[in-house]
């Protein structure tokens, strides 16, 4: 059998490691929720071997039988330390935090804490489409402000949806996606402040959901919720999942003041995952820096391939995550045709829908870009070919591989 590479801070392009024969060998969502004929460009899942020091923790903790339950404060002191260096935050204080079993069942735990059932719950669409599952199915209800036309933060319509949530007495709280999913978007300290202040003004209590912190563009910098003034009554959650492809390796962390926070909620998260991702944190950051630089240059390079192929696509390189906004109205696609269908009926690219991120995804398409310059040719060939000939794509019939 091949020997998959492994990718240190050597490594000038961590998404040059893979062929796509083997990203192929992969039974991962990514992978397998389509035919092999459809190039996959959508969930969050990176196109990229493990990290170097992460592979080796593992291998170490099998070599042990190390599988057992988690224990210890080693990942809070990990991401204290990554915290301080990266974002020049010292106030990551281990004592506030608990383990969790990964980001979202954190939000519900946290959501928990602060609201009760029948209350509200504050997004801003677009925006990450489990937060409505989740919201709703622990029985609150999701209101909505959306993102102003320019994919930050609308201030004011959030003033007017927190008067809307407890108007009638009741407790509600903000679900905050930063930086923000799919947009990009990162929040600056005067925005987040803007944010703790309103909050603060109507009694709403703010759950930060910040998996995609470590990810950000050249040159710009995260900041912490719990770091700007008036953000300390907050809740946040932290993972090295999104930053190091360990989305199967479940651990994620809990920022707060967790005293209320039920024992057996620590009893999710594997052993495993905590090793993964403690290792990613203390000794990945080289990794991380040249995956960073390789995103830098997909920004670029999608842009590029979208002015000459699909002038009609607008699209605004985000600050952070890995993941690209596309606005494809333009396209000229008509009511009720989605443009994720087209391209994957006719182009067989699959991208996510934009419809199921709330208020302002329709006519959207979300794309990921952790993956290879060469597929990230690809995929746009496959998107041009997918609008006929009067550029509108609305040719739906057949089986989509015309």
């Amino acid at each position: 059998m091949t020997r998959i590479p492994y990718v240190t801070s050597g490594e000038p392009n961590p998404f040059r490691a893979l062929t796509l024969d083997r990203l192929r060998c992969r039974t991962s969502m990514k992978w397998r929720a389509y035919p092999d004929d459809v190039l996959p460009l959508w969930v969050a899942e990176m196109d990229v071997p493990l990290a170097e020091p992460v592979v080796r923790a593992l291998t170490d903790a099998l070599a042990l039988g190390d599988t057992g339950y988690p224990a210890g404060t080693g990942y809070a002191e990990a991401l204290a330390g990554f915290a301080a260096k990266r974002w020049g935050w010292d106030g990551l204080a281990v004592e506030r935090t608990a383990i969790v079993p990964d980001v979202m069942l954190g939000v519900v735990e946290m959501l928990k804490l602060v609201t009760s059932p029948g209350d509200s719950v504050v997004v801003n669409p677009p925006v990450y489409p489990p937060f409505y599952q989740f919201v709703e199915h622990m029985d609150r209800r999701v209101l909505e402000a959306p993102l102003g036309v320019d994919l930050r933060i609308n201030l004011d319509a959030l003033d007017e949806t927190f008067r809307r949530a407890v108007a009638t007495g009741r407790s509600a709280a903000f679900l905050l996606c930063s930086p923000h999913n799919p947009t990009g978007t990162l929040h600056t300290a005067d925005e987040l402040a803007a944010v703790a202040a309103l909050a603060d003004r109507h009694g709403v209590r703010v759950v930060a959901d910040e998996i995609h912190a470590p990810i950000t563009a050249d040159g710009a910098g995260f900041v912490p919720y719990l770091s700007v003034p008036g953000g300390e009554r907050g809740l946040s959650l932290m993972s090295a999942s999104k930053a190091w492809n360990l989305a199967g390796l479940k651990a994620a962390l809990a920022v707060a003041d967790l005293a209320r926070l039920p024992e057996e909620v620590g009893h999710g998260p594997s052993h495993l995952g905590v090793i993964a991702h403690t290792a990613a944190l203390r000794d990945g950051t080289g990794w991380l820096d040249a995956l960073l630089s390789a995103l830098d240059d997909n920004r670029r390079l999608l842009a590029d391939l979208l002015a000459e192929h699909l002038p009609a696509i607008t699209y605004r390189p985000g600050e952070a995550t890995y993941l690209a906004w596309l606005d494809c109205r333009a396209l000229g696609f008509g009511d009720g045709v989605d443009p994720a269908d087209v391209f994957l009926r006719r182009g067989r690219v699959a991208l996510n829908s934009g419809i199921p991120f709330g208020t302002g995804g329709a006519g959207h398409v979300r794309l990921n870009l952790a993956t290879s310059p060469e597929l990230i040719r690809e995929g746009v060939r496959r998107m041009a070919a997918a609008l006929d000939r009067d550029g509108t794509g609305r040719d739906m019939g057949g089986d989509g591989r015309g």
